[in-house]
């Protein structure tokens, strides 16, 4: 059986550096706590907590913490969690990516200057949380089209635009368009990342070709899952997978001759290599 292996499959720059930054933080001997779990990856996070990382998951989990190094998550955090974070007299690494990070300052600027916030995301996703508090006003966070519709805002209101950094591109643009029809004075900051935008639309290339498409990703990974959505939509054989033991041989129909495999941005290499060496070899 022939596998074609996306080439943008698993970690993109941003949770590579944040995982990186955590075993770097272990070998000072200090112990180590991330604020949330540092990516969407089970895998990642149990191997950490085998090392002694400790996941601090509320605030009053963060006020008991009163020595050690907490390293923020990826995803980022709200601006009150690092003042918190400082208040306690914590030793902070922030392992935010630089992509969210730039989000940060831009919600900062414009909601200072005026602007309402309104972010293209997911409202229960962290990033999507972190940036709200990076908001000096109460932001609104827009995911569906029916939300788009029935949105209003005051005459007059300025308004900023951006997005979650894995949110579906194509669906971005269909909101956007949405609020450009409403007529209001906006500015559209297309914050998706790169790297997303390469991963999706390869995903759905290789969907579109394959009898059988393979998504690797954590449970509660974003971007993971809206690489399902994008592939199912081309291969009705489209099948979501955390690890190999996920993966089932009398799910794949017999007569398949062409796999894809595609991993979200929190999924390790060799995990992907398990699966795709597993496929190539049983199939």
């Amino acid at each position: 059986m022939e596998v074609i292996l996306a080439k943008s499959a698993g970690f993109c720059f941003g949770v590579k550096r944040a995982v990186d930054t955590v075993y770097q933080q272990i070998e000072s001997g200090d112990k180590i706590y991330t604020y949330g779990p540092i990516i969407h990856n089970e895998e990642v996070v149990k191997d950490l907590e085998k090392k002694g990382v400790c996941v601090l998951q509320s605030d009053e989990e963060l006020a008991g913490t009163k020595e050690g190094t907490i390293v923020i998550r990826s995803h980022g955090v709200e601006r009150e969690v690092c003042e918190k974070i400082e208040k306690y007299g914590n030793k902070c690494v922030d392992a935010t990516c630089p992509f969210v990070k730039k989000i940060h300052r831009i919600v900062e600027e414009r909601s200072k200057e005026g602007y309402l916030i309104v972010i293209i995301g997911n409202k229960e996703h962290p990033e999507v949380q972190g940036i709200c508090g990076w908001s000096v006003s109460a932001p609104v966070v827009i995911e569906s089209v029916s939300e788009a519709q029935n949105f209003e805002a005051e005459k007059g209101q300025k308004i900023c635009i951006v997005s979650q950094t894995t949110f579906n591109y194509n669906k971005f643009k269909d909101l956007v368009e949405i609020f450009e029809k409403k007529g209001y004075d906006i500015i559209v900051v297309n914050t998706i990342c790169n790297a997303t935008e390469e991963r999706q639309t390869e995903a759905r290339n290789i969907a579109s070709r394959v009898d059988v498409m393979i998504v690797i990703g954590g449970t509660h990974s974003s971007n993971s899952r809206k690489l399902y959505e994008i592939c199912k939509k081309e291969c009705e054989n489209t099948y979501f997978i955390q690890t190999l033991d996920d993966l089932h041989l009398e799910d794949i129909p017999k007569s398949a001759k062409l796999v894809g495999i595609t991993a979200g941005a929190s999924t390790p290499n060799n995990i992907i290599e398990e699966v795709q060496n597993y496929v190539r070899i049983n199939f």
